[in-house]
């Protein structure tokens, strides 16, 4: 993802206003792991996806199960039409969502 390339985690971060012991460890990262990361060590890209889904994307990885994906799966190949269709819903409510906000 863009944003990941162009911003680094500590950014992320402070943005969320989380502290790096909060922010690291709903990905599995240690503190002190995270606060390499943030030095500028690479990140492996396994981390740098949970990142992503967890803090740029605001997915609850705790709520979603095997079969959320499957459904997911089954759906983009077996009716992709229906796909499309829920996929430009949830972006149109979110975007009402956004808009409330401001």
């Amino acid at each position: 993802m863009k944003l990941l390339d162009l911003v680094n985690p500590r950014e992320i971060r402070r943005r969320l206003g989380l502290n790096q012991e909060e922010f690291w460890t709903k990905i599995g990262v240690t503190q002190s792991g995270g606060s390499r990361y943030e030095s500028g060590r690479a990140m492996p890209k396994p981390v740098r996806q949970l990142l992503r889904l967890v803090h740029v994307e605001r997915i609850d990885l705790s709520r979603m199960k095997k079969e959320d994906f499957e459904i997911i799966d089954h759906l983009k190949s077996q009716h992709p039409d229906l796909y499309q269709s829920l996929r430009k819903a949830v972006r149109s409510k979110r975007r009402k969502t956004e808009e409330y906000k401001h």
